[in-house]
């Protein structure tokens, strides 16, 4: 009988998006682990470069965002047929993105985890699993098993535990692919992002400075981007091919040489038909991938394990029923099905036949208008998300304004509330008021007063409440205005059955 190293939850992949989930489940103090091939955290290729407004703050709402503000780039990285959305008026404290590559994001969040104390079991694959009422059985790689209340696949596109669980993966087939590469080159390329007939390609270097929004090479290896002529190859892309696609695009490969790394990538679009099957649940990649355009990937599964995180961490504690995990799916799986749709658009406006070419110009200025830009850009960001609570007032959804509020102890942010993921009742009016003494041990509640105006990105300006009840993951579960009606049923739904004096 084989031997099982239980752990309460296993995730299954160490990107961003599973560092980000055990992150989530060890400020709740839960038991995980995580598995992963790599050997260590070194990612060589490229993949993402940058993070949104709103995953920056959700990192802010941890505590942790200086940590990837110290080595990053500020910049308006939010774009849509070829338009730069400025965020610059955007109500939130990052009215901006941060050009930092993929590398260095897993890093930062791979030291967090590390001082979280989490197992990681590297080495290692998922090679199968079995569940039954009380838990999963994961199989590895080497002959190890584990034993978890729950398993999370976070493992990329090609996600076993996705195929295993048996969810469908539905959606759309590439209509376009491109090599990116980090190589040497003989002759200098012209840098920068160029579109022509075959669509776009990039030169730039590792090393670069942001200066007025202009990106200016400092040093580093070349990488490089080419849309390749024709769609459907899935071998492994060698340097023939990479020197192939150069000439096709531009005439000359550049003398492209002594590549680091090469990879392609593809306008493949398919969601998870479910984010969960029983004690089975998917993240990022896993559940939805989508074309590259607008950098929306790494950003959406990092908010799908802030979503996910205090949600699994309540019912493997018994404070929530099961149950409260189907609000996983329910949320985040419009979310994603909006990103697909968008990079879709972004995708079609790629092509470069003169139609397409009239669209994109006719886009081009319908997003000069400040509130399109808002709209878009706020979309794009992640900071217009709303989750469907039922009716109420505007805030009830969304993300919640990180306000300079006033205490009895002095100034506070309201993101600095949220720093150990636990739920706030926010209570602007009367102190002796909204008693939640039967939730006392899950729920704080903070008195406090705010002078200002209260505005949502995409919606503006919305009627102050008097008190606010916030998720860990900082979108507001029920807001009051001048009565505490409905708190006790929103308490009981979020945050489990109150406790008997």
């Amino acid at each position: 009988m084989q031997d099982f190293t239980k752990h309460a939850v296993v995730i299954a992949g160490c990107g961003p998006t599973g560092l980000m989930l055990a992150a989530e489940l060890a400020l709740a103090g839960v038991d995980i682990a995580i598995v992963e091939r790599r050997e260590s955290q070194e990612l060589a290729e490229a993949r993402a470069g940058g993070l949104h407004a709103r995953t920056l703050e959700a990192l802010d709402q941890r505590g942790i965002v200086d940590r990837f503000l110290i080595e990053g780039q500020k910049t308006q990285n939010v774009g849509f047929a070829g338009v730069i959305l400025d965020l610059g008026n955007c109500p939130t404290r990052h009215a901006y993105g941060l050009g930092l590559w993929q590398k260095h994001i897993e890093r930062l969040l791979a030291g967090w985890v590390d001082d979280l104390g989490v197992a990681v079991y590297r080495g290692r694959e998922v090679t199968g699993f079995a569940q039954d009422d009380g838990g999963v059985d994961v199989m590895l790689s080497g002959g190890h098993a584990l034993r978890a209340q729950y398993l999370v696949g976070c493992d990329g596109g090609r996600s076993l535990v996705r195929k295993v669980a048996g969810i469908e993966f539905p959606g759309w087939d590439p209509t376009t692919s491109a090599l990116i590469a980090q190589v040497e080159v003989a002759d200098e390329p012209p840098w920068g992002i160029h579109r022509n007939a075959l669509g776009v390609h990039s030169f730039g270097r590792e090393e670069y400075v942001i200066r007025d929004g202009q990106v200016i090479f400092t040093g580093g290896p070349v990488r490089l981007m080419v849309t390749e002529e024709n769609t459907g190859a899935t071998a492994e892309p060698s340097l023939h091919d990479l020197r192939a696609a150069l000439v096709a695009a531009h005439g000359t490969d550049y003398g492209v040489h002594n590549p680091a790394w090469i990879s392609r990538f593809t306008d493949t679009t398919r969601q998870a038909a479910s984010y969960r099957k029983g004690r089975v649940l998917l993240a990022g990649d896993a559940a939805h991938v989508h074309a590259p355009d607008g950098g929306q990937g790494l950003n959406t599964g990092v908010q799908d394990a802030v979503n996910l995180g205090w949600k699994l961490a309540q019912v493997v504690k018994g404070i929530s029923p099961d149950s409260l995990l189907d609000s996983y799916h329910s949320e985040r799986h419009p979310v994603g099905a909006r990103v697909l749709r968008t990079t879709m658009a972004a995708v079609a406006l790629r092509r470069a036949d003169e139609r397409t070419n009239a669209l994109r110009e006719s886009m081009a200025e319908l997003l000069g208008l400040d509130e399109p830009r808002q709209r878009f850009g706020a979309m794009l960001a992640g900071l217009d998300i709303r989750y469907d609570l039922g009716e109420g007032h505007p805030l009830l959804g969304c993300r919640m304004p990180d306000l300079d509020l006033i205490t009895a102890s002095g100034p506070l942010r309201m993101f600095a509330l949220l720093h150990d993921a636990r739920p706030v009742l926010l209570n602007l009016g009367e102190p002796s008021g909204l008693d939640i003494t039967p939730w006392a041990d899950r729920v704080k509640r903070v008195d406090a007063s705010y002078i200002g105006k209260w505005e949502l990105p995409a919606i503006g300006a919305v009627s102050a409440p008097t008190a606010v009840l916030i998720r860990p993951d900082g979108h507001v579960a029920w807001a009051g205005e001048r009565t505490g009606e409905g708190l006790s049923d929103a308490l009981t739904t979020w945050f489990g059955s109150p406790v008997a004096a």
